[in-house]
């Protein structure tokens, strides 16, 4: 069973930073791709941004040039370095992990989520 834990959400004014974290533990032989997702009141849950298993990176165009995604594959840790933070990127922010490279894997697992509030 695999757990996904996010943390790093809280409170910050616009043009600030947060610092998100993601770590997934539980797979001995299964790879892990990490994705961030977000979802707003009233809105659909949406990319972010992630990493894939060829290592790429991918970014919704409306955080692009303000987060970046980077990893500690040693720790299964996943981080979003959020600046330039705008009242727009408020919302609950979603870990999920993929498990990859044998038949077994292939399962997603979601954590519970953070929650980010920006103001202006």
């Amino acid at each position: 069973q695999v757990h996904v834990v996010e943390s790093g959400g809280g409170s910050a004014q616009a043009g600030g930073s947060l610092r998100l974290s993601c770590a997934a533990s539980g797979s001995i032989t299964c790879t892990y791709d990490m994705y961030w997702y977000r979802q707003a009141p009233g809105k659909e849950r949406e990319l972010v941004s992630g990493t894939d298993r060829d290592g790429s990176t991918i970014y919704a165009d409306s955080v692009k040039g303000r987060f970046t995604i980077s990893q500690d594959n040693a720790k299964n840790t996943v981080y979003l370095q959020m600046n330039n933070l705008k009242p727009e990127d408020t919302a609950m922010y979603y870990c999920k992990t993929t498990t990859r490279g044998w038949w077994y894997c292939g399962e997603d697992y979601w954590g519970k989520g953070t929650l980010v509030t920006i103001s202006s």
